[in-house]
């Protein structure tokens, strides 16, 4: 019998991909599309993968590894959605793309990079093959308490429990959060992967394993409100997790921040510097939390704040989304994203990158170093930028 392919969103491909619109409202040769301006085909775009869909769904067109490594080089940043003119589509863009790759998946047609990486989290249970007992570790010496009954988890994730830059990251956000008065527990070496890359990537077997397991075991633990390191953890708790029924309040963590700043919890000292800030994708396009980081970084005495040319809802993806951060399907030539987004930074003239996720601390801090400008810029979390501000 004949395999046919299919995805639930297989109506909009035809008239996407006449479109085109999404190309044109920076220009068409500043297309703010990463794997497009890191391959410079049309193929790489998102009109021209919603072509080669559509000529695979007709059998135009057959699984090979060319066509799944472009599907798989989509960093799912979302900025196709958002210049997007028919609102029936915007909001099903992605969920095309998502659903091909699921369907690569059911053929066992994928790139081995992303094999290893579902091979890792499922053994492992995180893509960095460490043990589980040390995904605590992190923690060590902050005096944070497991989570018993405290307001808030915080969920700190893979990239934030095994990453160098990621675990200091982590650090800083655990210890200035709990050194404020919130009231938050970890889980330490009991946490789980929250599958969000795992799900982007097309594997929805096993992403549905790891939401069910992280639904119940906050439940058991009475755990109503999150706090996450991670803006990907943020998003497929608040969207995805709820269909499973695992609904929670759900916090990223620059929200809190503004909170405590905007309320003169947090005492602060003057610290000359100006700074730039990188909207993570899933933070500003995908959950729409633009201004809390703004807030935070405008409430710090010293401290001026220089946009970059593409911020908010059009900033530039660092090129980590869509699992690409494990897989590195887009590479890191001369027009890999990060490095892109370092040049509009310096651009700025600041001295620091402000960040709020970990894949893109990890992302730009190898573009810096690649760039060869570590004496002139650095990144920081934003949390370490406060504590550089704060009080002590």
């Amino acid at each position: 019998m004949e395999y046919a392919r299919q995805i639930e969103h297989a109506d909009i491909v035809h008239r996407c991909f006449r479109c085109g619109y999404c190309k044109f409202p920076e220009d068409y040769v500043d297309f703010n599309c990463p794997s497009y301006k890191a391959f410079g085909w049309d193929t790489f775009s998102p009109g021209g993968r919603m072509w080669l869909i559509r000529a695979w769904l007709n059998k135009e067109l057959e699984t090979s590894p060319h066509f799944s490594r472009i599907l798989y080089s989509c960093v799912a940043c979302g900025n196709c959605k958002d210049q997007c003119v028919y609102p029936r589509f915007k909001d099903y863009l992605l969920n095309v793309f998502e659903e091909a790759k699921a369907e690569l998946v059911n053929e066992g047609r994928i790139p081995p990079e992303v094999r290893d990486y579902f091979k890792a989290v499922s053994v492992n249970g995180n893509p960095y093959k460490q043990p589980q007992e040390e995904r605590g570790q992190w923690a060590d010496g902050l005096g944070l308490k497991e989570f018993t009954d405290q307001e808030y988890l915080f969920y700190v994730g893979c990239v934030g429990s095994y990453d160098e830059v990621g675990q200091r990251m982590a650090r800083s956000v655990g210890q200035l959060l709990s050194e404020t008065g919130v009231s938050i527990g970890i889980l330490g070496k009991e946490e789980t992967c929250d599958g969000h890359e795992v799900k982007v990537l097309g594997e929805t077997g096993l992403f549905t394993a790891l939401a069910e397991e992280n639904i119940m075991k906050f439940k058991k633990k009475g755990i109503e409100k999150i706090i996450t390191l991670d803006p990907h953890a943020l998003n497929v708790f608040r969207k995805d997790y709820p269909k499973l029924r695992g609904n929670f309040e759900v916090f990223h963590y620059t929200e809190i921040l503004s909170q405590l700043i905007r309320n003169n919890q947090i005492p602060l000292s003057n610290y000359q510097a100006k700074v730039t800030y990188h909207d993570p994708c899933y933070l500003g396009r995908h959950n729409l939390i633009l201004e809390p980081p703004r807030e935070v970084l405008k409430g710090l005495p010293g401290i001026e704040l220089v946009e970059m040319r593409r911020k908010g809802l059009s900033a530039f993806c660092c090129g980590g989304g869509g699992g690409n951060f494990f897989t590195d399907m887009v590479g890191s030539g001369e027009n890999n994203p990060a490095r892109i987004r370092i040049k509009e930074a310096l651009d700025t003239g600041a001295e620091i990158v402000a960040v709020a996720c970990p894949q893109c601390a990890k992302m730009l801090d190898d573009a810096i170093k690649s760039e060869g400008q570590e004496d002139w810029l650095e990144v920081l979390d934003l949390s370490e930028l406060v504590n550089r501000v704060r009080s002590k």
